[in-house]
């Protein structure tokens, strides 16, 4: 069998930035990037979103802000051609910027481009309206069966408060859902309020200073949809504290009702001075107990589940100390060693269409490794001429034919590279 050679498919001077999952547009013939101009992505100064045709090379203009405006981390809808991304504020002022708390989730037709459509509405003046946010969503990913996207979220209302006490809670990064088809409207009492075409809600809980043992959370974060029987769920790291005060990530799994408008115990949009609170029904429990015995040095990961649901894939330490793929049931089975790879799984990963398989980066190499045998396929890269790979993406298309990832040359800019799977 022929090695699988990768092509280089970017060639603009200036960044080219994949998100970490579902960059392909539903005919697997585009791939959907900004230009952030730094290796990481780190500076959100992008100021477009665009396209690239893997065979022609073609470029298409998707979305250029305006108004001071920054744009970024694009992600595609699974059935249509709609682009959703971060979108941070017009007219910037000193007090009202870009940050975590002050972005928000906009998409794009491409059929109508540069006409932005807001997904999570915003509402920051008392009463807050329910289904609208009161900061800033992060990273959206639409859900398998395309009704909701998922994000993480940090709250302006709350980030002027440092300390939990008299009932007031600080801003944590959480969880939430937007719910499409379900559109909200905002009184226009403050000038960043706005509507949005989805009913946004958190859906993770988390609390200031967890008790040590317990499976409280300080923190949520790298969520991965999971659908199984019609039913949707988020998987998600979760910071506990154990009983000698340490930070330990485990998974936790939200399981989500069907309607996710109907308050619980807390108003869903939260108070002047306490978070929004996840929706009747929305079940948080803990999957993993002592999974993460070291996390210091493994790459940024999500949470990613197999399609047919029925495997959470992540990443942790074997015996050698080196990272590799693991699984586990949603339903509490039992941890799987997937990879033992020696070089280690250096990179974000993602399944094949079909859960066979799953990508990632190694050592100059992206991998592919088949989940029941754990035989792996190396394909080289080319790291000559000062090009180093990227950690952040490595890309299954949709028809699972070729992979999508980054290199970055001569601490210039990123550019998209795609290899074909082998059979």
């Amino acid at each position: 069998m022929t090695t699988p050679k990768e092509r280089q498919i970017t060639n603009a001077p200036h960044g080219h930035i994949l998100t970490n999952v579902n960059v392909w547009s539903p005919d697997s013939k585009r791939i959907v990037y900004d230009v952030r101009p730094d290796a990481a992505g780190s500076q959100f100064d992008g100021d477009r979103i665009e396209t690239v045709d893997v065979d022609t090379g073609e470029v298409k203009i998707v979305y250029t802000s305006r108004n001071g405006a920054k744009c970024g981390v694009a992600t595609y809808h699974p059935t249509l051609n709609r682009v959703i991304f971060i979108l941070g504020p017009e007219n910037p002022t000193h007090d009202f910027q870009y940050g975590f708390a002050r972005r928000q989730g906009v998409m794009v037709d491409e059929s109508s481009p540069e006409v932005v459509i807001n997904l999570d509405a915003r509402d920051l003046t008392l009463p807050f309206t329910p289904g609208a946010l009161r900061g800033g969503s992060h990273v959206h990913v639409f859900s398998p069966d395309s009704r909701a996207i998922s994000f993480t979220y940090e709250d302006q209302i709350l980030s002027g408060i440092s300390e939990e006490k008299d009932g007031r809670e600080i801003n944590q990064r959480n969880v939430g859902v937007s719910l499409l088809e379900e559109p909200v409207r905002v009184p226009k009492t403050h000038p960043r309020n706005h509507d949005g075409e989805a009913f946004t809600v958190l859906i993770s809980r988390t609390v200031a200073n967890p008790k040590p043992g317990s499976d409280e959370i300080k923190k949520a974060y790298e969520e991965g949809w999971i659908i199984r029987d019609g039913k949707r769920s988020l998987a998600f790291l979760g910071d506990t504290v154990d009983e000698n005060g340490n930070t330990v990530p485990e998974i936790f799994i939200a399981d989500l009702p069907d309607d996710l408008t109907q308050p619980g115990d807390r108003p869903i949009q939260g108070t002047a001075i306490t978070r929004p609170a996840p929706p009747r029904g929305v079940s948080q429990r803990r999957l993993t107990h002592n999974a993460f015995a070291e996390t210091k040095g493994l790459p940024r990961f999500w949470l990613r589940a197999s399609p047919d649901g029925s495997q959470i894939a992540f990443l942790k330490r074997d015996s050698l100390d080196v990272a590799q793929i693991w699984t586990i049931s949603p339903d509490r089975g039992r941890l799987r060693q997937i990879t033992a790879i020696e070089t280690g799984v250096r990179s974000c990963f993602t399944w094949s269409p079909y859960g066979e398989r799953i990508a990632y980066q190694t050592l100059n190499a992206i991998a592919i490794v088949t989940v029941d045998t754990g035989r792996t396929t190396l394909i080289p890269v080319d790291v000559s001429n000062g090009f180093q790979l990227r950690p952040e993406a490595v890309v299954f298309s949709p028809d699972g034919t070729k992979i999508a990832y980054v290199k970055h040359q001569d601490g210039k800019f990123n550019q998209i590279f795609v290899c074909d799977v082998p059979e």
